[in-house]
């Protein structure tokens, strides 16, 4: 079963009003990070961690085509750093969020992100019940109060004001 972290910013701070921000990091090996490195960093926008790949591959390329390297062997350490990038994806994804400054709040088991946030949302509401003040969740039971006005049961309208509706056009049949 796939592992995910769940990640959240500190400015906000953990409540409900922010849980719209957390984010869910999946743990393993990830397909397309491997099959398409530079567009996978730059979807996720992990600019460092894109700079930092670009450099490292052409640095690599490079200093092994001047050592008169074969071009079969340079492929073969191309695919192995793609492999070594399709594994390290999620601490990279990880990395970039602790330094946005990011912190981690809980690890969670499931079958897919779906059931990884419900699984989360359950658990962190369980621990937060009480701590959080929710107006919106709160039962309220009866119907607000009513105010008891002398001389208006709540029955019959309240007469209309003299000379039309509310003064501005006059009654059919008046003068004004």
């Amino acid at each position: 079963m796939p592992i995910y972290t769940v990640h959240a910013p500190t400015g906000n701070g953990a409540d409900l009003a922010a849980t719209d921000k957390f984010t869910f990091v999946r743990d393993g090996f990830h397909f397309w990070a491997a099959l398409a490195g530079v567009i996978w960093l730059a979807w996720n926008r992990l600019w460092l961690a894109l700079i930092g790949w670009l450099v490292l591959t052409f640095v690599i390329d490079f200093a092994l085509a001047k050592l008169g390297v074969a071009r079969g062997a340079i492929l073969l350490v191309d695919l192995v750093l793609m492999l070594l990038l399709g594994f390290e994806a999620a601490s990279l994804q990880r990395w970039t969020l602790s330094r946005r400054k990011w912190r981690q709040l809980d690890i969670v088991v499931a079958d897919d992100e779906e059931a990884a946030e419900r699984r989360f949302f359950d658990r962190w509401t369980a621990r937060h019940r009480g701590v959080v003040n929710n107006q919106g969740s709160v039962d309220r039971g009866a119907p607000p109060p009513t105010r008891n006005v002398q001389g208006q049961p709540f029955s019959k309208a309240p007469p209309l004001p003299q000379g039309g509706i509310i003064g501005l056009f006059p009654e059919p049949g008046g003068s004004r």
